[in-house]
């Protein structure tokens, strides 16, 4: 069983291999990776259970059998105690857009417990209709609040029937902390009460409830320069590298958000895929009082360093309580992730010694530690120039899609095949 550490117990010598279902897109990055990664370790194939089945609702139970017809060897006495891992929904239109439907207030399945602040209402929610008419737009963010109440939904529901159908089962990474780690608020929340370094949050954690609200905020914390997150958002969507100079007023906003203004209907903000600066109150405030309706989280902007006067921070894996593959984020901008075209470098590319190294996995493996019931996650820690203290920025469920980055000679999704299948004895493949 999963201890109170996210660690899963290695199997007994002998022990048999236990089936693998993973609730993803089938084909993707991520589902095919960890595809490759069993054919090569001579594992069993995993059983994928498409989130668009899911959404469609078919049950669990009608979708593994559709599998076990394809994969012989997943009989139904073979899966009575398997591995389960949810992995990211994103990449697919009809999946964010059935997830934005199950988010609406029209949706027959409401069961919102294990979403982090599910009594707040979303702002102009969709109907079920209206959510029906969306098309794909790339970048646009249609309804982020939404999408996030819809995949707490779903979380519920997996959680619900993988209970009935397997009582010995292990989820991977538990629904309800994926729920957690999902919504930066909580999730900071989680780390702080766990003796986490987390950068100082700005006002009481929760997320600021607009513009007006945000600078009251920064004046009373005397905080001039902060990071504002879209609660719910990932590879930079809805982030804001936003400071105030405390003597002229003068605001600058760096963000990957774009917005497309209406006369008759609201304003369609989405995420550029590349930076812009902002410097003109009523589209600063126009941003954040949008990002606020739909669940911001702000925090103290600390100042890191990299090579060459560049700013990075580590994306740092945590596998069953070890620190592993790691990457640096590298940056001429405050903004590190690496689809805007950053630069990946190794930890010691990125100057960091042995100790700071030692340091950022330490500080990972406590982040991953609060989170007890889960055993996978990619962790953002960042280094402040100052103090050389490491502190968790983010913790991303989903953050172990590294490219070309090994650990022991293996990448990513083969080191975490064989730790869950118990091949990695002393430390040692």
């Amino acid at each position: 069983m999963t201890t109170r550490t996210g660690v899963i117990r290695p199997l007994r010598n002998n022990a048999p291999l236990r089936p693998l279902i993973v609730f993803g897109n089938p084909g993707d990055k991520r589902t095919g990776g960890i595809q490759q990664a069993r054919l090569r370790l001579g594992q069993p194939p995993a059983l994928i259970v498409p989130y668009a089945g899911l959404l469609e609702g078919r049950t669990l139970e009608d979708l593994l059998a559709v599998q076990q017809k394809e994969l012989p060897w997943a009989a139904a006495g073979t899966t009575a105690s398997p591995l389960l891992r949810l992995d990211s929904p994103g990449g697919s239109f009809e999946t964010e857009q059935a997830l934005i439907a199950l988010g609406s207030p029209e949706a027959g399945d409401a069961d919102d417990r294990l979403h982090p602040f599910g009594a707040r209402p979303d702002p102009r929610p969709l109907g079920l209709a209206a959510a029906g008419r969306l098309k794909p737009q790339p970048g646009v963010l249609h309804h982020p609040s939404q999408w996030f109440r819809g995949y707490c939904r779903m979380l519920a529901r997996l959680q619900r029937e993988a209970a009935g159908m397997f009582p010995q089962a292990l989820w991977i990474n538990d629904p309800a902390e994926i729920a957690a780690m999902t919504d930066k608020r909580r999730a900071q929340q989680i780390l702080a009460g766990s003796g986490v370094p987390i950068p100082r949050p700005l006002g009481d954690g929760q997320g600021p409830a607009d513009y007006a609200s945000l600078r009251e905020a920064m004046r009373m914390q005397r905080m001039h320069r902060i990071f504002i997150k879209l609660a719910c958002g990932s590879a930079a969507s809805g982030v804001i590298a936003y400071q105030i100079n405390p003597t002229t007023g003068a605001e600058i906003a760096l963000t990957t958000v774009g917005v497309e203004d209406y006369i008759t209907r609201p304003p369609l903000y989405y995420n550029s895929g590349k930076l812009r600066r902002y410097t003109d109150t009523a589209s600063i405030s126009g941003i954040i009082d949008w990002l606020c309706r739909h669940g911001a989280y702000a925090e103290q902007w600390i100042p890191k360093t990299g090579p060459d006067g560049r700013s990075f921070d580590v994306r740092q894996l945590v596998v069953n309580g070890e620190a592993c593959h790691a990457v640096a984020r590298v940056s001429r901008t405050p903004i590190t992730n690496l689809h805007l075209r950053n630069k990946r470098m190794s930890l010691a590319e990125a100057g960091l010694d042995e100790a700071a190294r030692a340091r950022i996995g330490r500080t990972a493996e406590s982040a991953l530690a609060a989170f007890p019931l889960s055993a996978i996650a990619g962790i953002d820690v960042l280094v402040s120039k100052n103090s050389q203290q490491p502190y968790v920025a983010d913790v991303n469920p989903f953050g172990d899609l590294l490219y070309e980055v090994d650990y022991r000679g293996y990448g990513t999704y083969e080191w975490e095949m064989k730790v869950l299948a118990g091949q990695i004895k002393d430390g040692s493949p």
